[in-house]
């Protein structure tokens, strides 16, 4: 059975992976989007589903507000003496550690490892009664980059035991920029798997030593060579069994986001080879197709579609601040109760979004007025650093569709409105390959083509909300709906 990249065509930015038992469990970044930090669960290596997040907010009272691009940053996770441990930079604040002893179902623990502005990527690794955390370092806090640091912590993960990192491997004059750091241990050495060069570009680089604080050797690993795999980016080596390994990696793919991938992994010389192995003295090339390495058939998909009605909100949607639940009932459609602000759109706190899916799709979701003020409104929007959305509002007792464009640090710009006499309406959202789209409602489109534009750090998302100029109106959503087009890519 043949398996194809990306294993997962959504924006799961920065993948790490363990293997527990029979399962496999990854975790990417959030960013500013709450629930924080998604868990995903796949027990074939390949098919994942969501399975929670680690906490419902930011710990942070000025997440309250959107703040593009901050927050939860590139995690990585680890079990260790019956406990799970998902090590978490807030590169503004410092380094979290969440811990439960159940990883599907169990509450988490959290507190501060380390303070400090610009420390990233923390890994930590075991080795025998001690315990050492290795960190990435943002340029844009800190005022530098291109070096990794070591910290002595203590094996709880519940303090630091050093004064501050020791530097143990510089970069700047064969891997700038390495970052997102991964520990390993095998066949006697240490080893950092780490992306170097930058997102977009760069490639896989294993470093080795036999003493933790190196000198480390360095060999890369994998790179885009003849592919249209680029990056490509950081991520987790996964044993299997004793005889084979995967490494998951993610690929920046613009609007899409970063993009989940699986490879291969041979072992040559004591050195990690990853993807296909044209020359065991080279790097390895990305893979767009592979053999399973678990030939077991799984149900588990990415749900993006809703009908709103369970009694909580399902885990495909997150808010773009701190989130308020009591905002959205369910059970019957979706309720979203109005909240004042009438700022840009990409502003809003208490939008609904989520992830793109395929590569072409149709977005269709219903909309009926309820008890709505004098200019409420609600809508479906497509967002990223330019963005567009189209709303229903109501206007002297009159219903209006409006369509609207905005982009980051500007205000929204309102493109043409039409008078509607109904009060429910279905938005539709029409998206092709690689990044067109247009928006309208009871499937008629308006002329107006968009470019679909990535977030900062982050892919484009699909998104829906209600607003207005006073509160407790509210709009019911009866569904929504994402319906793949074709499988291009």
């Amino acid at each position: 059975m043949i398996y194809k990249n990306p294993i997962i065509l959504s924006d799961y930015s920065d993948p790490d992976v363990i293997k527990y038992k029979d399962s496999y469990y990854l975790v990417a970044s959030s960013f500013n989007h709450t629930p924080i930090l998604p868990i995903l669960k796949s027990d074939n290596l390949v098919d994942f589903k969501i399975l929670r997040y680690v906490a419902d907010k930011l710990p942070f009272n000025r997440f309250d507000k959107v703040m593009h691009g901050e927050g939860a940053w590139a995690p990585s996770i680890r079990f260790h003496n019956n406990k799970f441990y998902i090590i978490v930079p807030y590169p503004d604040e410092g380094i979290w550690i969440y811990e439960t002893d159940d990883i599907e179902k169990g509450e988490f623990k959290s507190w501060p490892l380390i303070e400090g502005k610009g420390i990233i990527d923390p890994c930590p690794i075991w080795v025998d009664d001690e315990c050492y955390l290795v960190v990435g370092f943002a340029k844009s806090r800190i005022g530098f980059n291109s070096v990794l640091g070591l910290y002595k912590i203590s094996t709880d993960l519940k303090k630091c035991l050093c004064d501050n990192y020791e530097i143990i491997y510089d970069g700047h004059n064969n891997n700038p920029t390495i970052e997102g750091p991964k520990f390993y241990y095998r066949n006697n050495y240490f080893y950092i798997l780490a992306p170097a060069g930058s997102v977009k570009s760069g490639w896989q680089v294993a470093l080795r030593s036999k003493n933790i604080y190196g000198p480390y050797e360095s060999k890369i690993v994998m790179m885009q060579n003849d592919t249209k795999i680029n990056g490509p980016h950081q991520g987790a080596l996964v044993s299997v069994n004793d005889n084979k390994d995967v490494f998951y990696h993610f690929q920046d793919l613009g609007p899409y986001g970063r993009v989940v991938l699986l490879e291969p992994v041979k072992w040559i010389n004591d050195w990690p080879i990853i993807g296909e192995v044209k020359d065991e003295l080279l790097a390895g090339t990305p893979v767009s197709e592979y053999n399973y390495f678990i030939d077991e058939k799984s149900d588990y998909k990415i749900i993006c579609e809703d009908d709103f009605k369970e009694n909580k909100l399902s885990l495909m949607w997150q808010a773009p601040a701190n989130i308020n639940y009591d905002l959205y009932k369910t059970g019957d459609g979706l309720n979203i109760i109005v909240k004042e602000g009438m700022m840009p759109l990409n502003l809003y706190p208490y939008s609904l979004l989520t992830k793109l899916f395929y590569y072409s799709f149709k977005v269709k979701t219903l909309i009926k007025t309820y008890n709505v003020n004098d200019y409420d409104e609600a809508g479906l929007m497509l967002m990223g650093m330019d963005y567009a959305f189209i709303s229903i509002i109501n206007k002297n007792k009159k219903n209006y569709v409006r369509l609207y464009k905005g982009s980051f640090n500007n205000d929204d710009i309102l493109l043409e409105e039409k008078l509607n006499d109904n009060n429910e309406i279905e938005f539709n959202l029409l998206y092709s390959y690689p990044n067109k789209y247009k928006l309208g409602y009871n499937n008629e489109y308006f002329d107006y083509e968009f470019t679909a534009k990535p977030g900062r750090w982050i892919g484009a998302k699909v998104g829906i909300f209600a607003r207005g100029k006073k509160e407790k109106g509210y709009f019911k959503f009866k569904y929504f709906k994402m319906e793949k087009i074709d499988d291009e890519g």
